[in-house]
């Protein structure tokens, strides 16, 4: 940020600075009150709201009427089925609210820009999405009381930071007891890399399935990739080109799972007679898959419906009940799976 808009954040920050001051309260406690959130004490409030009409602060979004508020919906990148998905979620809820959406990534501008942005903007607040949160951004969040929601965050938050996500270990669980159903044994996975929450969440759920059936955990069937459809192709040729290889393959993501598909079909085993592959997303490639892949659904637009709702009360005053919201996840089984197919001499 520079030039004009530099000038008036700076000339912005200083007037209320000198509030602060004169009402012996902290910045962020005016900052509370210009962006009309409730934890404040009436008598603190007054106090302030006198001191902004007399100084003449006008609040950016009171003084052009005509311009829609707006709020940030910050992605890694805009690259996957999962984004588009999620933005619609976000950009639909916010035009209902009378909001305008500004899209980015980190790829060029990072979070500690974007938060600045949102700032010099007058912005209701930011979603963040499948972003790691450095500690300095965090304390500045919490400081500056900014109205940020996280979806899906690859490192876990502070407990005071709303995020929304779902239920990853419930959904994983729920997948592999497919599998289980249908006659599995020896089923694999292609997890996501342990410092991702939602991968570690769903590669501990394939564990607990395993676990409850009685089923020994195997290292040697488990490959951790990123989210990534070159690393699950290799990850999953190593696991299927050996002489017991697993009778199915629990994905971790559609990417993953497709992946998986291809590693099959290069190998020679067909899917799902030689290999049932189970995924976790359910984005538009999967009912395109061949064959069509079962899996556990997000419901993506809903994330992004929810982070927005959540993100529009705080910045309004009204923080979440809880700080963590998960969502229900969805079996949906196509023809990716089916029971393992019996050998010469009974075994599966």
């Amino acid at each position: 940020m520079r030039g004009p808009a530099r000038s008036r954040q700076n000339a912005r920050y200083g007037l209320l600075t000198s509030i602060a001051n004169e009402v012996g309260v902290s910045l962020a406690t005016v900052s509370k009150v210009v962006h009309r959130r409730r934890d404040v004490s009436e008598a603190t409030r007054a106090r302030i709201e006198a001191l902004l009409a007399a100084y003449g602060y006008v609040r950016t979004w009171e003084a052009d009427a005509g311009r829609p508020r707006q709020i940030l919906a910050v992605f890694r990148d805009l690259a996957g089925p999962y984004t588009l998905e999620v933005v619609r979620g976000i950009v639909e809820s916010a035009a209902e609210a009378g909001v305008h959406t500004t899209v980015g990534t980190t790829g060029r501008r990072s979070i500690s820009q974007w938060l600045e942005k949102s700032v010099a903007l007058d912005a209701a607040g930011v979603v963040i999405v499948i972003s790691a949160l450095a500690e300095r951004d965090q304390r500045r969040i919490l400081d500056q009381r900014l109205p940020v929601v996280l979806v899906d965050p690859l490192n876990a938050p502070s407990v005071d930071i709303p995020s929304v996500g779902v239920t990853n270990w419930h959904g994983a669980t729920t997948a592999v007891q497919h599998l289980i159903g249908l006659g599995h044994r020896r089923i694999g996975m292609l997890a996501g890399r342990s410092s991702s929450l939602a991968g570690s969440a769903r590669l501990h759920g394939y564990r607990a399935a395993l676990a409850e059936a009685g089923i020994p955990y195997d290292p040697a069937l488990v490959r951790s990739t990123d989210f990534d459809y070159g690393e699950a192709l290799s990850a999953a040729r190593s696991v299927l080109d050996r002489s017991e290889r697993p009778t199915a393959l629990f994905a971790a993501s559609d990417v993953q799972a497709l992946g998986a598909l291809e590693a099959a079909r290069r190998l020679g085993i067909a899917v799902p007679g030689g290999l049932s592959v189970m995924s976790f997303d359910d984005t538009l490639v999967a009912a395109m898959a061949s064959p069509p892949l079962s899996a556990v659904r997000q419901p993506f637009r809903e994330l992004g419906q929810e982070a927005t709702r959540v993100l529009l009360n705080l910045a309004g005053g009204r923080p979440p009940a809880a700080t963590r919201r998960e969502l229900a996840t969805e079996l949906v089984v196509r023809m990716s799976t089916a029971p393992p197919r019996v050998e010469k001499g009974g075994s599966a």
